[in-house]
């Protein structure tokens, strides 16, 4: 098994970038979620009621974070700052986080790119958020703005067999963006990733965190923001969670356990 491609997402839920190779910190990847947009309440702006923000294009360099939409000039904000104004917002279970305000400029931008008021706010020393599930993370393990989990773990295989039952319905595939994964794997069967209590990838060992239940972002092309059923119309026939049947299942979640390090494409995966 080798990892196949790795994804950041430097804006929560805005589009992505893929990498050759991503270096790991004690958050997760390097660059991934560390800025968030954000409603007045300082509660996530996301795909689910604005997948419009599929559109926004994410660029980081040393010292900058880029965004950029058709018809609007590009933004440009620093990855951090001294002295920024802290705001207070909640990131699902987690409530009460220290994030940097990245300013009137940027959330002027936002609020029109998006039709809706929004701020952008970023990681910065006063954030720290634990990996709030008690039955898998360790008083270490801490993690961005991402929903849950640092890591979300996809194989090929497991995207090969969803299409095929999509195709056997009569509908279109879907590409791997619809999941939005960090880590793609290939050479394994489908929904190995289910089953890997532990993998190493170099020197790198990740830890499972559990299953992810999709949303209707998964519904969202990532090219034009536009939605249909599926794939969830789909999922919802055979990846049902047995012990919460609400929940359609579709990729793992993974804790870094070594808090620093480096992944690339091409790398080897085996069990540890």
């Amino acid at each position: 098994m080798r990892i196949s491609a790795i994804h950041i997402y430097p804006v929560k839920g805005c589009r992505g970038v893929a990498l050759d190779a991503a270096s790991l910190d004690e958050l997760g990847l390097a660059g991934d979620r560390r800025f968030m947009i954000i409603d007045p309440d300082g509660k996530p702006l996301t795909q689910r009621p604005l997948p419009r923000m599929a559109l926004i294009e994410t660029q980081l360099s040393p010292g900058s974070l880029t965004l950029r939409t058709a018809g609007r000039a590009p933004l440009s904000v620093p990855r951090a700052a001294q002295g920024a104004r802290l705001l207070t917002v909640e990131v699902w279970s987690s409530t009460g986080l220290q994030a940097e305000d990245c300013g009137e400029e940027a959330a002027a931008w936002l609020s029109e790119a998006l039709e809706h008021p929004a701020r952008l706010v970023r990681i910065g020393e006063a954030f720290r958020r634990p990996v709030l599930r008690p039955s898998v993370a360790r008083p270490e393990d801490v993690v961005t703005f991402a929903d849950e989990f640092p890591l979300l773990v996809i194989s090929e295989a497991s995207l090969a067999d969803l299409n095929g039952h999509l195709e056997e319905g009569g509908a279109a595939p879907v590409p791997m963006d619809r999941f939005r994964p960090n880590l793609v794997v290939r050479g394994c069967a489908a929904f190995d990733e289910d089953r890997w209590g532990r993998v190493r990838i170099g020197d790198v060992v990740l830890r499972a965190g559990g299953p992810c239940a999709r949303c209707v972002v998964t519904t969202t092309d990532q090219l034009t923001a536009e939605r249909g059923p599926e794939p969830l119309r789909t999922l919802a026939t055979y990846r049902r969670d047995p012990q919460k049947r609400g929940d359609l299942n579709f990729g793992q979640n993974y804790i870094h356990e070594t808090k620093s390090g480096a992944l690339r494409v091409g790398d080897e995966v085996t069990l540890a």
